[in-house]
């Protein structure tokens, strides 16, 4: 979108009133992503209360991830066709709502159905924040109001747990497991209530946008066609059908590509994958988040339920993992990233496998305690921490003013689907190891800390073909 195409001029505010909307949005944001991982510490103490089966754990955490992944394919067009701030606030009204309702929930399928909704309004919610964000701002100034995102998403992501653990303890008014969602209301009234009086009522919008239901549709089935086999097919003894699902994601993906190609108006802006950069950073964020999300579900799992901690007791030994990723967060935005380049995802992601391996051996020849597992979790969350600032950068720098917005926002997308993937392909990976003869959670986390260690393998390999310093185009 260019701004000869707007049906409005975006609005002139000044500095001090653009960080206020990027404030709201990242309330939005870290709601999102907290509520993307917070269930993982929770899930067992949902399956106790609520029953269901071992991939009830797995869909109250994918049916959220995958539902705002393809929730985002087609909300940013709807913003230019019916109004940002309109959107935004209907996400967020919809958004606190479908929390209550999950913490209300009499039984696991309202809960999972609930999870969809509340993905699906959050996916309404984020890329309107993100595109207000690129109008509110000058052009010099928007770059550095995106930095933010790269970290506070990464923070959150390991922060959701530990806040579910401490919820759970206090079981405030006798919640219990509840309490994870419902804070989300009280949080989501006031972020409305702000975005009501702070959010500017014309952002730009473009008249000549149009939905590609074709595009739209084959994307989604694509999604639904690999997730759903991936949760259920173990469950199942892996029948025909999810073979057949799985393959004909494949196909649904391809015809997506082909489709793309004739679109005149395609669902991702075309010229991104015209950037080797993007093209690649699309498979590092995947990768990277779908090996994080396994791993901490898996990680989780062996906590609660292979030696029986509490979620208070896990929430306090995963400390020293978002210890880690806030010093790296630190040192990679000051100094590290300024100084190293792109070698510093490859130090982030060398010093992430050094403490999944130490962590593997911990698990293999230690007795498990909050003291020992301590520094290898220390290693890993520096590891990512390293991750977290400097990927968008890197995988941006080369996008113009007009693409920052909509490459942003593809991104998130990728990261909350792979979170989905991960959760899906490792969980499964996880539960067919637990329920193998004489196998135990100890040998299904290590299992797929074996796997998480592949994919972050891959990742540093990709990492070369990357700018070695971020570019920063003219303006």
């Amino acid at each position: 979108m260019t701004i000869e195409q707007c049906s409005s001029t975006p609005p002139s505010l000044t500095l001090r009133r653009a960080w206020l909307v990027l404030a709201v949005v990242f309330i939005a944001d870290v709601m999102d992503v907290i509520d993307s991982t917070i269930a993982n510490l929770a899930g067992p103490s949902i399956r106790a209360d609520l029953g269901g089966s071992e991939t009830t754990l797995q869909w109250v955490l994918t049916a959220y991830t995958a539902a705002f992944a393809i929730g985002l394919i087609t909300s940013g067009r709807l913003g230019d066709l019916l109004g940002r701030r309109r959107l935004f606030l209907l996400g967020m009204a919809g958004f606190t709502l479908a929390s209550l309702a999950c913490g209300l929930a009499p039984g696991v399928g309202f809960l999972i159905t609930a999870r969809v909704v509340q993905g699906l309004f959050g996916s309404v919610m984020i890329p309107q924040g993100f595109a207000m964000v690129k109008v509110v701002f000058p052009p010099q100034q928007l770059r550095k109001a995106l930095i933010p995102f790269g970290p506070v998403m990464g923070l959150a992501t390991v922060a959701g747990p530990i806040l579910a653990g401490w919820l759970l303890h206090l079981d405030l008014f006798g919640s219990q497991w509840r309490s994870i969602f419902l804070i989300n209301v009280p949080v989501g009234i006031v972020a409305w209530i702000l975005g009501w009086f702070l959010l500017p009522a014309r952002t730009g919008e473009d008249t000549n946008a149009r939905l590609d239901p074709v595009g739209v549709g084959l994307l989604t089935a694509a999604s639904a066609l690999l997730i759903i086999p991936l949760v259920q097919g173990r469950e199942l003894g892996w029948p025909l059908w999810t073979y057949l699902s799985m393959a004909g994601s494949i196909v649904a993906l391809a015809l997506f590509v082909a489709s793309e190609r004739r679109s005149r108006h395609p669902v991702i802006t075309p010229s991104l994958f015209g950037k080797r950069s993007f093209v690649v950073g699309l498979v590092i964020v995947a990768a990277f988040f779908a090996a994080l999300s396994g791993f901490q579900l898996a990680f989780n799992l062996l906590l609660q339920l292979g030696l029986h901690w509490t979620p208070l007791h896990t929430s306090l030994t995963l400390i020293p993992l978002a210890l880690g990723s806030a010093v790296a967060v630190g040192l990679a935005g000051a100094v590290l990233t300024q100084r190293l380049g792109r070698t510093t995802l490859q130090l982030g992601l060398g010093i992430a496998v050094i403490g999944l391996l130490t962590l593997w051996w911990t698990i293999e020849h230690r007795e498990l305690t909050s003291t020992t597992l301590a520094a290898p979790l220390l290693l890993i969350g520096f590891g990512t921490g390293l991750v977290f600032v400097p990927i968008f950068d890197f995988i941006l720098g080369d996008a113009s003013t007009d693409e920052v917005g909509t490459g942003s926002g593809m991104l998130n997308a990728v990261q909350q689907f792979s979170g989905a993937l991960g959760v899906a392909a490792l969980g499964t990976a996880f539960f067919a190891r637990v329920n193998a003869t004489a196998s135990s959670f100890d040998h299904a986390a290590v299992l797929v800390i074996g796997i998480a260690v592949v994919l972050y393998l891959i990742t540093f390999a990709l990492v070369w073909l990357l700018p070695k310093h971020v570019v920063v185009p003219a303006a």
